[in-house]
This record gives structure tokens, sequence and C-alpha cells, in this order.
């Protein structure tokens, strides 16, 4: 790749962090499928569920195609590759990939392939990390690795329906969940006013967070922490699911036409209500977080209490007030389930939080050219917004800027609910 060299005392730091973080990331994407068996990593149930074998090659291929592809010398591993792990760039190998709902059927390249697949690239990026790079350059190594980790949460998060929707319900960690009871229900409180909200700053960030602007928000206040599985229980128990006047239109169809009752992975047993997790199949905690909720769900529960979801730009300017960093909610401890509330506000981490706001450029937002520019705008249709991050999260991936955005009806990411009232 064509780079100007930086003086050194200019690049050195960051070019040490950014290959201790690449090594450190690659390793914990493998950390997270040791659990699995070979035919575990082929399935892929639905569309939006990719087989995790297909992660572990994408993520590589994303450093080969966009870095290591423009050095003269490097020579790819496999030059079918670019077709068969090409996600959605249409600018790339001229659109021409696989497509997601075949990605199932790739019985080859073998698993043990594509760890080699893996060992190539990290060997060659390795080398490459160790010289002179660009400012450019440097920030396309921080998108690929911000790139891996999110496709460490599709991995943690597609094992999960992977293993949930087995006969078997295969347990992924051996090891019993925290059994504690959530604190009282309180409520944060923000003053309306003029609000600057988006991204500021020098460090990493995605194009869809920019730029930022000012945003009026009227008074309101909210939840402290996350609605819990008791208090959406509630709910259920209330008849929720078969009265249409809480529910969207859409909503409404949506349940109906897949005889939906109650969150993913939940099952009514013997009276009682049990649901699948990382840890196996167990009665439902009502401390915890209600998670793996549609947007629908979400909305349609917050009718019912006769209260709301917060938009976009309030959840923003409601953590950046009260947030509470710390990795008691995030993957870091390797906690694969949302904890119950204690001390924490439950704003970073835990859940991911369904908000009101549709999924829109910024003002002033502008797509880059080539195949970075299609990472995100093109999506900015369609979809609701999802701010917070979740236990299948990392903290260094997360900020109080990122914009996560999916279809309302799906529901196999941590996704939780977070309630508000106007004041």
């Amino acid at each position: 790749m064509e780079t100007q060299p930086l003086p050194v005392e200019i690049t050195k730091g960051r070019k040490e962090i950014l290959l201790e973080r690449y090594l450190e990331i690659r390793k914990f994407t493998l950390e997270i499928c040791n659990p699995l068996e070979s035919e575990d990593y082929v399935v892929q149930p639905i569309v939006d569920v990719s087989p995790p074998k297909w992660h572990l090659a994408h993520s590589t291929w994303f450093f080969e195609e966009m870095l290591l592809k423009k050095i003269k010398a490097y020579k790819a591993f496999n030059p079918d590759y670019g077709y068969l792990f090409n996600s959605y760039y249409e600018s790339i190998g001229g659109g021409e990939r696989v497509l997601r709902p075949e990605r199932g059927r790739m019985t080859r390249p073998t698993v043990a392939k594509i760890i080699d697949y893996r060992h190539h690239v990290d060997k060659y990026m390795h080398e490459f990390l160790l010289n002179e790079l660009s400012f450019e350059v440097m920030d396309l190594v921080e998108l690929g690795l911000q790139h891996e980790q999110q496709h460490q949460e599709l991995l943690v998060t597609d094992i999960k329906y992977i293993f949930g929707h087995n006969p078997l319900f295969p347990v992924y960690i051996k090891s019993k969940l925290e059994q504690i009871e959530a604190r009282e229900l309180g409520w944060l409180h923000v003053e309306g006013g003029l609000y600057d909200v988006g991204y500021s700053g020098s460090e990493f960030c995605f194009d869809n967070e920019l730029s930022r602007h000012k945003s009026y928000i009227e008074p309101f206040k909210a939840m402290d922490r996350l609605v819990t599985a008791g208090e959406y229980l509630e709910f259920i128990e209330d008849g929720g699911y078969s009265e249409f006047q809480w529910w969207l239109s859409e909503g409404w169809d949506w349940v109906k036409t897949n005889k939906i009752l109650a969150p993913l992975y939940w099952h009514k047993v013997d009276g009682k209500w049990h649901h699948y997790t990382m840890y196996g199949f167990i009665h439902v905690n009502a401390q915890e977080p209600v998670t793996h909720i549609s947007y629908f769900e979400a909305d349609a529960f917050s009718q019912w209490k006769n209260m709301r979801l917060l938009n976009e730009n309030e959840w923003e300017v409601l953590t950046s007030t009260y947030g509470n960093l710390s990795n008691d909610g995030f993957v870091d401890r390797r906690n694969y389930h949302p904890g119950v509330a204690k001390g924490n506000n439950q704003l970073l981490g835990f859940c991911w939080e369904w908000t009101q706001s549709a999924y829109l450029p910024y003002p002033g937002f502008q797509k880059k050219k080539g195949a970075v520019g299609e990472y995100n705008g093109k999506f900015m249709i369609n979809q609701m917004v999802l701010r917070g991050g979740s236990c299948a999260t990392s903290m260094s991936h997360i900020r109080t800027t990122y914009r996560n955005f999916f279809h309302p009806h799906l529901r196999w990411q941590f996704t939780g609910i977070r309630l508000a009232e106007t004041i």
C-alpha cells in the first residue's frame, strides 16, 4: 500500500496500541468459538444468523481486502475467498458474492482451513503494522478492529440462536448465573433545553455518529434501570399479546402471523416460564432485565404502561449525564447474560435499548467514497435505532454516541427496554 511515512515520534504510540489491540481482538474472536464443535460452525437456522465459520472468515477477509491486497508483494490466501466472504460490498469484486441466505451451504472451506486463513492474514498484518503507516491507513486498521468487534457480538448472539434452537439446548458456559434482587426502581430527570448530540472528539467513531448538531429536548424522566423480566411478565399475564390496542398495526400483524406469545427463547414448562441462556435452559429470573425483545414488543409494553420509549437524542443526553461505564455489563467479564441492576443505571452494556428514532442520517452526514462508504449510509431506511451496547459488546467498542440499528421485528440481539415520560 502506498503510504506517506510520518515521523516515528508521531506514529509510534498509536502503532503500538494498534498492534496490541489487533492481537487481543483477533484472539478473543477465537476464544468465543472455543466451546463449539465442528458441526456448530456451519449452521444457519435463519437468514439473520450467519454460521460462526463465516464470521471468522469475513472479519479476516476485511483486513485482507481493505489493507493487505493493496500491497504488491502480498499473495491472497485463496482467490475464491473474496467471493465467499464478501458481505454486502457492491464496490468490491463487482458485487459478486455468496448471498446471505446461502452462507449455511458452505460446508467447504472447512473450519480448519478458515483457521489457517486467519493465521495467514494475522502473520502479514503483524508485519504490516510494524511499518511506518499514514494516519489514513491507521484509521482503516482501526475500522477493521471495530468491525471485528461487531462480529464478535454477532458471533455470541448467533451462537445463542443456534444453541437455543437445538432440541438439546446445549450449554455454552458451564457455570451458574448470579441470583440477586434488582434494586427498587428510581427515576433520572433531564431538564428541557438545547443540547449537542453526535460524536465530538479525536478518537474513532463511525460515520453515522457525525456530524455533531443541536437538538431541542423537552424535559423528561426515565427509568434508572432496564425493565425487568418480572415487570414484563405482568404484561404477558395481563393478555398483552392478545390485545390489539397496545400494538402498532405492523406489530400486531407480526404477533398474529408468527404466533408470538413471549420474548425470544421463553418457553412455558409445567406452568412456569423458562428460557434458554448461554448457561443452559433455566427458570426466568424476574429480577434480570427482559431481553431479546423486538421494537414492536418494546413499544407495546410502553403503551400498556402508559409511558413511552426514549428517542435517541434523549437517550444520548441522559447517558452523557448519568451513564456509568463499568465492565459489569459488558463481554469483557465473560458474562454472556445481562445481569441484575445493582449500583449501575444499565445505560451502557447489559442490553441494547430500543429507541423511538428511525435510523436516518444526521444533519451534515457525508458518505465516504468507495467500500468504506457502504458501511452505514446505505442502510438508513426502515430500521430503528438502538443505543447503549449489551452484555455481548466490548467496552472498548461502545460510546454514548454509538448508533446501532435493526429492523423492528428482529430480537436475536440482547435487546431491552427503558421507559420514559415527558414532564
